[in-house]
């Protein structure tokens, strides 16, 4: 089902703030690199999942998702100081592989134009 047009709306705010204050607040080294990829807002509002990519291995992923569920309460503070919502949503952060497996198609066409040119 489709999310309402409310939840869209309010999930895209979320996600812009969320993408603020992890570039200007937030101070762990361990949340440097991660990129925002979109958001799946409830339409009760209450539950919000963070989709985000992050370059590197599985140990670089790993890690950024511990910086991220460590700066979770803060960064609901601070959308809910920064936002007049009535209710902030529990936030949940989320690796999404695409980007990475966008890139990794990438490398793949570009060893089969590299070997058609040699041929």
């Amino acid at each position: 089902m489709l999310p309402g047009k409310r939840a869209l709306r309010v999930g895209d705010l979320i996600l812009r703030e969320t993408a603020f204050i992890l570039l200007e607040k937030v101070k762990d080294p361990r949340v440097q690199g991660v990129t925002l990829t979109g958001i799946r807002l409830g339409d009760d509002l209450k539950q919000a999942k963070i989709f985000y990519s992050v370059v590197g291995d599985q140990g670089a992923i790993e890690r950024a998702q511990t910086g991220l569920t460590s700066a979770k309460g803060f960064i609901k503070k601070e959308i809910g100081s920064r936002m007049e919502l009535r209710y902030v949503p529990e936030i949940s952060f989320i690796h999404d592989p695409s980007l990475e497996d966008g890139s990794h198609m990438e490398r793949v066409f570009e060893k089969i134009r590299e070997s058609e040119k040699g041929s």
